[in-house]
């Protein structure tokens, strides 16, 4: 299993999350210094995006805004803190094996099908010398 850190304010750089994703990461571990929800909702995007588990972890008083919690692969959150500003731990087990529809769909298929479609996929399809196509500036 790969797991790799990252710190605070590395969340606002989308390519170093697409880089673990390319490097085969399986698991990033986020800690943030932030009282800030729409961090968190992107710590869940990678996470969601890139499909790989995703542990978000900040300071217990800034449970109530948003609390530290474990995103699974599909996107959801496996499990969270409570949201009263105690210190709390989250636990979730990480299985590359699950079974789970929304681990299963995202590491099986979602992560392998993006994989493919970067690597050429469509290129084949793509429409040359079309003036629709090719003028991007007008309708």
């Amino acid at each position: 299993m790969r797991i790799v850190c990252a710190l605070c304010v590395e969340a606002n750089f989308p390519p170093l999350f697409a880089e673990y994703e390319r490097l085969d990461v399986d698991c990033v571990l986020l800690s943030v210094m932030a009282d800030d929800a729409p961090r968190a909702r992107v710590a869940q995007a990678y996470g969601t995006l890139y499909s790989y588990w995703l542990g978000y972890a900040l300071p217990a008083q800034f449970s109530t805004t948003v609390p530290s919690g474990i995103v699974a692969p599909g996107g959801r959150w496996l499990a969270q803190c409570p949201t009263d500003g105690q210190p709390a731990l989250a636990i979730a087990d990480i299985d590359l094996d699950s079974t789970d529809p929304d681990i299963d769909v995202a590491l099986r298929h979602a992560r392998p099908w993006r994989r493919r479609a970067q690597n050429g996929l469509y290129e084949n399809r793509l429409v040359d010398g079309d003036p629709r196509s090719d003028i991007h500036t007008a309708f």
